[in-house]
């Protein structure tokens, strides 16, 4: 798994347990939906203004989008 795909698993794991939709999160983070999609779907490239919003939104320390997934996580 390359560094986008982990962090486009990780931001939309992370995304779905804090109970938040793709448009919320991109209203949050003054970005467009549609670019979130594209992040999530790891078709596009991320920058870093943009994962320290992610984080502030979803409240959680940056280095959680580079995590390793666990085997929990990842569909079957």
């Amino acid at each position: 798994m390359d560094l986008r795909q982990r962090f486009a698993t990780n931001l939309r794991r992370i995304r779905h347990d804090r109970g938040i939709s793709q448009e919320d999160l991109a209203h949050e983070a003054g970005v467009d939906r549609a670019y979130v999609s594209r992040i999530e779907r790891a078709v596009t490239y991320v920058g870093l203004e943009i994962i320290g919003k992610f984080a502030e939104v979803l409240k959680v320390d940056p280095v959680e989008f580079f995590a390793t997934p666990s085997r929990t996580h990842r569909k079957t």
